[in-house]
């Protein structure tokens, strides 16, 4: 009979955060779910074109509303005891019209949105699927630069939705939706 081997490392919030600030000038991030360590590298240049167009789209959605605000990565949310993750852009209402003025105020994001690259496809796709769904994250995209759709996941679904053409999002509050065109999402990452 083969001998036990021994349990995997959990790791903590702590032990992440103190990585990340051990290695400022580093492009990796630390972030753990469940006591599991996610090490993603720096992003490709074509993630970060991604995440700027989909700030720009939703800043200038929001602005004015007074109902929430959109952020990005490096960020510090542990929704859940000892999990901590940095979502590449995210949503967070607002309190009484105020902003949030640290991570710990942030409970569940309205949305929060991933880039897929070939190293983290896992971590996002399953681990923080899982994790953001079960701690009432409204909306879960996996925007998947190289396929040029997005997964959009919601709570109680057993399956994404798999969008090719437009984004359509209204948090409560909002009079209209936001639409995003896939096509202007992506069209900084064309020539990748």
């Amino acid at each position: 009979m083969p001998a036990p081997t021994p349990d995997a490392k959990r790791w903590t919030a702590d032990e992440a955060r103190r990585l990340n600030e051990e290695n400022l000038h580093s492009s990796q991030r630390y972030e753990v779910v469940d006591g599991e360590l996610l090490v993603s590298p720096g992003p490709r240049a074509a993630h970060q074109f991604v995440v700027a167009e989909l700030m720009w789209q939703l800043g200038n959605y929001l602005r004015g509303s007074r109902i929430a605000d959109v952020l990005s990565a490096p960020a510090d949310l542990e929704l859940e005891h000892d999990s901590t993750v940095a979502p590449a852009v995210f949503v967070v209402a607002r309190v009484d019209g105020r902003r949030i003025r640290n991570w710990p105020d942030i409970s569940s994001p309205l949305l929060a949105a991933e880039v897929l690259s070939p190293s983290t496809a896992r971590n996002d796709r399953v681990v923080k699927r899982k994790y953001y769904l079960r701690n009432g994250v409204a909306v879960y995209w996996i925007i998947d630069i190289d396929a040029r759709l997005v997964e959009q996941w919601q709570e109680g679904q057993d399956r994404p939705e798999i969008i090719a053409d437009q984004l359509v999002w209204q948090p409560a509050g909002m009079r209209e939706p936001l639409i995003i065109s896939l096509e202007a999402l992506f069209a900084d990452v064309n020539e990748f």
